[in-house]
């Protein structure tokens, strides 16, 4: 079976680098374009470009899959099947005719939850105690298509999204070895999904990661880590943006204090949340400056009594 496979960020590589273990025939790799990067705006390749380069499989950046070019790139390639992970554009629907297999897809979510762009970032946002990796063929709906496996692990309540994203990228690469083996000798049968129990995980904006202090501690903590680095829990302090890196579920403020109050030691950081809970906050990183600690944020800052952080707003 030859495969093309498409895939731009890091989620995509252990898949690559697990179907290049078994011998599976690679005819190429689909990727983004190169594109500018950060403040400097340098450009950078899509990470999956240098792992396969570095294996020695060849790569291919078309800017569109709509025009006449990249349909014959494909034709020269003529894969019996397509592995698509976090690729990042929409295929057409002449794409999807294209191998006799058709395209699969690796899915951050246990379909039909948590169809989108984001679905590992909104399942740890929403407080979920699971989540996991689902096959599916692609079809022409937003992943919409039939379920051929799916594998599930727990959530831990305080490890970051990035964590997780690292440990489903791994399961999931084994599931797509599964799905395909199961396909090519005809024992695997995708099965419809439910689109009674649907969910939808919206592409990440800015404005998610505003931290709303009137919130239940819980939920302030599991947002900050969903959205942590991109597109990052912010916050006002004293009129500035601080980004909350990394935090923990704190004991209860017995004092009614208000939303967003600072309660700062020498040794802690913590602010209220709408549920009396606190939110200890154990690094930051303040406007134009480097990540702290929060207790060493809190000592530099000399943060009086009645202080708050205030929330952002889209104006």
């Amino acid at each position: 079976m030859k495969i093309v496979f498409m895939g731009s960020s890091t989620f995509a590589i252990p898949t690559l680098v697990r179907l290049f273990e078994k011998g599976y025939s690679i005819a190429g790799v689909i990727t983004q374009p190169d594109k500018p990067s950060g403040r400097g705006q340098l450009v950078q390749a899509p990470p999956i470009k240098d792992k396969a380069l570095e294996i020695r499989i060849p790569v291919h950046q078309p800017r569109s899959l709509k025009d006449d070019a990249a349909r014959a790139l494909f034709q020269a390639l003529s894969p019996d099947m397509l592995v698509v992970v976090a690729y990042g554009k929409i295929l057409p629907p002449w794409l999807l005719q294209l191998p006799r297999y058709g395209a699969i897809n690796l899915h951050g979510s246990l379909l039909p939850k948590y169809r989108g762009a984001a679905p590992i970032q909104w399942a740890m946002a929403n407080g979920d105690e699971e989540t996991g990796v689902s096959t599916m063929q692609i079809g022409e709906g937003l992943d919409t298509g039939p379920v051929f496996l799916s594998e599930t692990t727990s959530i831990d309540p305080d490890e970051g999204v990035q964590e997780l994203s690292h440990r489903l990228a791994a399961i999931g690469s084994e599931l797509v070895i599964r799905t395909i083996d199961g396909i090519a000798n005809g024992t695997l049968k995708p099965t419809p999904q439910d689109g009674s129990k649907a969910s939808l995980a919206p592409i990440l904006e800015k404005k998610h990661g505003f931290i709303n202090w009137t919130d239940p501690a819980r939920r302030i903590h599991d947002r900050i880590r969903a959205f942590t680095p991109w597109p990052g829990a912010t916050t006002l302090f004293r009129g500035t943006v601080c980004k909350i890196l990394k935090t923990r579920v704190g004991g209860r403020d017995q004092t009614g204090s208000p939303p967003g109050l600072i309660f700062a030691s020498k040794k802690s950081l913590a602010v209220a949340a709408g549920d009396s809970g606190l939110v200890e906050i154990l690094e930051l990183q303040p406007e134009n400056r480097k990540p702290v600690r929060g207790f060493e944020f809190a000592n530099g800052a000399r943060i009086q009594p009645g202080e708050k952080f205030e929330p952002l707003t889209d104006n």
